[in-house]
């Protein structure tokens, strides 16, 4: 029996760096993205993506479907595309229809269950269910594009690809529900089995499959073949809002395994003793790719194109410290991130993703440590003092914050009625704050702190004194024990910006080309230069895509 080596490793980046939401909110996409691991995974099977059904009319309006074979298990995505009217769409979550909907099925749907999902799937929420349907998604059009792209293919000639990299899709998700959502499976359903284990890979696979989808209808209503560098550069958009900002917050565990896994991979690169050729003429490739997909990211929102052109203005300042003699020397990737403070926040964590591309052979086995089975839990027993310890040790930014200060405490989190989805009140303007979402964390711990004594009574013991207190404590017991587990910022401030909560996630499912609309919500681009599904030999070389042309 081989002995286990473990890389070498410098120390990983202290969480009270990593874990402000102004660096979270500067996250980018990296190969351990969970969109790039999926890919991976259906590389390493060599998957075969089948078309069984394609029950389409002349203007692209019917049924299809996609089936392959994943880890032992068939999987078959279910395609709707109606006739929707104009008045009717939007990307707006009070949304009530789309122009497509889909179903990702667990195995190969009959005739009857594929009739059943083309019946309830377009009515989303309205409709019900079963536990062989893995994901519930649906996507508009962006009528722009997919009109001049079919108009274009109708006349015989390609489509402007000026056009094609100014929009990056042909169509937008608003939603990808997964894990139990309106009577669909439950993640566990499906957890452990190959390939599917790691976090959102249902989502994911759906994601992809959903993108191949609106490449056919395009071909199908113009009557011609988009080239493969077109539709490789033609992505899945996503429109996402407040309804998952407080998923990093409610999920301190993954969150932690999320956070674990990007830093020690950064740990083991900085390690990294020298680089060969191949690695140096990679990294000179990818810092080129970069300065060329910030020149393609052109955003409205005033705040997110000021940082942009912070990136595009440093990007060639950070080159040129790329000297042969600074690549060639010791210890090259640990000097390179090291030097890197100097420039913007966003540029760091540019710089730290383009840095983890050339090690996929070091560091792509740790994203089988994405997924957690453990959850946050409370240990009574453990004396006061202890607890208190561990506060003064982790939450000194959260107990020095004033919050009777208006500023401090002027937004609360709710869940709204009408779709039952989280949403962001102004506590000194808007009714509702009593009914507040316990994401006020920081202001839980303070009051906590205040009122434990520094004694060897046990902490279950002053829970039943002070029951309020109870899932203060337990996060403080969970960040002792999981560094990253906790977003070190007051989340009911003034200050606090959602888009930062939605920006870490979205990097970590592979997004890219944030476009902001407001620090509530973002269209973002999924997929963009994903291989097609012929194309999973070259699975892996997508990092930041840029136009072919």
């Amino acid at each position: 029996m081989k002995d286990i080596v473990t890389p070498e490793q410098m120390p990983l980046r202290p969480p009270a760096t990593v874990m402000r939401l102004r660096r979270m909110g500067a996250s980018f996409p990296t190969r351990l993205s969970f969109l790039r691991t999926l890919m991976r995974a259906l590389a390493a099977e060599d998957v075969k993506v089948t078309r069984p059904v394609w029950e389409m009319n002349a203007d692209g309006f019917g049924h299809a479907t996609y089936t392959l074979n994943f880890g032992g298990h068939d999987y078959t995505l279910v395609a709707v595309s109606t006739d929707l009217p104009p008045e009717l769409r939007t990307d707006r979550v009070i949304a009530t229809a789309w122009d497509t909907a889909y179903v990702l099925y667990d195995g190969i749907p009959t005739a009857d269950e594929i009739a059943r999902i083309v019946a309830s799937a377009p009515l989303q929420e309205a409709a019900r269910f079963t536990a062989r349907d893995l994901v519930l998604s649906r996507a508009n059009k962006s009528v722009r594009l997919f009109d001049h792209v079919t108009e274009a293919l109708c006349a015989g000639r390609q489509p402007d690809p000026v056009k094609i990299r100014e929009t990056g899709y042909l169509m937008r998700t608003t939603a990808v529900y997964g894990n139990g959502k309106f009577g669909i499976a439950d993640r566990g359903h499906i957890a452990d089995r190959p390939g599917m284990g790691g976090p959102f890979m249902a989502e994911m696979l759906t994601v992809w499959l959903i993108r191949g989808f609106t490449h056919d209808l395009a071909e199908h209503v113009g009557g011609a073949k988009l080239s493969r560098e077109a539709k490789r550069h033609l992505g899945i958009g996503n429109s996402t809002g407040l309804g998952m900002a407080p998923f990093l917050v409610n999920h301190p565990m993954l969150l932690d395994a999320w956070m674990q896994v990007r830093e020690t991979a950064l740990a083991r690169v900085r390690a990294v003793p020298s680089l060969d050729g191949e690695q140096i003429s990679r990294i000179y490739e990818l810092v080129t790719r970069a300065a060329q997909h910030l020149a393609e990211w052109n955003v409205p929102d005033p705040i997110a194109a000021d940082r942009i052109e912070t990136m595009r203005r440093e990007w060639p300042q950070f080159a040129a410290t790329l000297t042969p003699d600074a690549l060639m020397g010791p210890q090259p990737i640990h000097t390179i991130l090291n030097q890197s403070a100097q420039f913007s926040i966003d540029s760091q964590e540019l710089i730290a993703a383009l840095m983890l591309e050339p090690f996929g052979d070091l560091i792509d086995g740790l994203t089988t440590c994405m997924a957690t089975p453990f959850s946050p839990t409370l240990d009574p027993s453990i004396p006061c003092s202890e607890l208190k310890s561990l506060i003064d040790q982790d939450w000194n930014w959260a107990c020095s914050i004033d919050y009777n200060d208006a500023r401090a405490c002027a937004q609360f989190w709710y869940v709204s009625e009408e779709k039952l989805e989280p949403r962001l009140g102004s506590r000194h303007i808007e009714d509702g704050a009593d009914r507040e979402s316990p994401l006020d964390i920081a202001r839980q711990v303070k009051a906590l702190a205040q009122d434990i004594p520094d004694t060897d009574i046990p902490v279950g013991r002053f829970l039943v004194d002070h029951p309020a207190h109870r899932a203060a404590a337990r996060r403080v017991q969970t960040l002792g024990r999981h560094a990253y587990a906790e977003i070190r910022d007051n989340l009911i401030s003034h200050d606090c910006l959602p888009i930062d909560l939605l920006r870490c996630k979205l990097a970590y499912f592979g997004a890219a080309k944030f476009d902001p609309k407001s620090d509530r919500w973002t269209r973002i681009t999924l997929a963009q230069g994903a291989p097609l599904f012929d194309e999973l030999d070259n699975a892996d070389d997508w990092w930041l895509p840029v136009a072919p042309i």
